[in-house]
């Protein structure tokens, strides 16, 4: 503050910005901001290393991780046939495992073996689409029998397990990694946990082996991939923490995991097939393939009625591109306060959706029937049940303020 009481060293442009609203110093930003916030608030949200990997890994290194179209996630290593997709797939050598095609839960009998064959140095512990419980004491113990690192990637699931309202991997984990902006409710970041002192204990010598993990991982985030410190990120972290520490935060992912019950539930009712006969965790992977669909038709019926969720690989697909499942989640809108009532109404909805979807498609000539062709009839407004939806939904959510409500009056927006 200067001696004249005035704000020191600013210019009058920037003493506007911190004065007055954001409508009146940027009313085109302003303008975005409020109908980015109204299509938040009219929609149901429903969206569910490799510094690791370097630090314990030379190149070209083995690694297994859960197959992409099996519930895996793109960064453990996926390959296809003709190409390599992930970059992880690239700098070392991968191999997939799988979950048994008739229970949809991993195979962890074949994993075993397939481990002693391939020997791997790091085993991924993680999925972005995989709705039950991982065994991590039999991944220890399969990890063990081959000499590997066990890596669990908990980047989906960290509220979750912050929350205590599903198994934790720390007792099992060698490492443990875990994005900051999912689940857990935090900024876009993430987090790594490693073990210290003893690895292991030679059964004749009794010699210690201990863990080395501290340096090479410290080195790999920065220098090796990290530039500078992002300080806001780090104190949105440090609240999403203390925030995740408390038993609201509990209450909350009890919740998300009730919520996903309950839809799974409503799912069963309406006749429709789950992966791996339902969910232990925060969202539901629906099968569409007794309907003859695909994800990518059904999520742009459900975009239009203002519905977000994404298509998703099952276990048994042959392209990523037109899979056959949608991946649905239930944080964001318990977040907004959905109970276990509203996302049975959800499930009616999709349900409704999915028969608009199947109408659409019959009624498409065969020689305009491709996804953009379905994908340009849907959005354009000429089908009467996705408009009545919409208006219906659109209405139904104003009860569900957005978590941001208070700060948009402050705003001005």
């Amino acid at each position: 503050m200067a001696a004249n009481g005035s704000t020191y060293a600013l210019s009058n442009s920037h003493k506007e910005m911190l004065e007055k609203s954001l409508v009146e110093t940027d009313p085109e930003v302003a303008a975005i901001m409020k109908d980015e916030i109204q299509r938040q608030r009219e929609s149901i949200i429903l969206i569910a290393s490799e510094n690791v990997y370097q630090a314990i890994m030379p190149v070209h290194g083995r690694l297994m991780g859960l197959d992409l179209p099996h519930g895996g996630h793109l960064s453990h290593g996926y390959q296809t046939p003709q190409r390599k997709i992930s970059a992880i797939s690239t700098y070392f050598e991968t191999m997939p495992y799988r979950v048994d095609l008739e229970t949809g839960i991993i195979d962890y009998d074949t994993l075993e073996k397939n481990a002693i064959l391939f020997r791997p140095k790091v085993l991924v512990a993680g999925t972005s689409a995989y709705c039950r419980l991982i065994d991590y004491g039999r991944m220890r113990k399969i990890a063990d029998s081959v000499g590997a690192y066990l890596v669990v990637d908990m980047a989906h699931i960290s509220g979750l397990i912050a929350a205590g309202v599903i198994p934790s991997p720390f007792e099992h984990a060698d490492i443990v990694t875990t994005t900051t902006h999912k689940s857990l409710r935090g900024p876009r970041g993430a987090m790594i946990f490693f073990r210290k002192g003893v690895r292991s204990v030679d059964a004749k010598s009794g010699k210690e082996t201990l863990y080395d993990l501290e340096n090479p991982i410290n080195f790999s985030v920065f220098p090796g991939h990290q530039g500078g410190p992002h300080n806001h990120t780090i104190t949105a972290l440090t609240v999403a923490l203390k925030q995740a520490a408390s038993p609201d935060f509990k209450a909350y992912q009890q919740k998300v995991v009730d919520n996903a019950k309950a839809i799974e539930s409503k799912f069963k009712a309406l006749g429709h097939k789950l992966v791996a006969d339902g969910t232990d965790s925060h969202m539901v992977l629906l099968d569409l393939r007794q309907f003859s669909l695909d994800g990518a038709r059904v999520e742009a019926v459900l975009e239009q009625i203002n519905i977000a969720c994404n298509k998703n690989a099952i276990p048994g697909d042959k392209s990523a591109l037109t899979p056959c499942g949608i991946r649905i989640g239930t944080p964001a809108m318990t977040s907004r306060g959905f109970g276990e009532a509203d996302f049975e109404r959800v499930a009616t909805y999709i349900d409704e959706a999915i028969k608009i979807c199947k109408e659409v498609q019959g009624a498409l000539p065969k020689e305009a029937n491709k996804l953009k062709d379905f994908r340009a009839k849907v959005a354009g407004g000429e089908v009467a049940k996705i408009n009545d939806l919409r208006q219906e939904i659109a209405a139904w959510c104003q009860g569900f303020p957005l978590p941001i409500e208070g700060w948009r009056m402050d705003a001005g927006l």
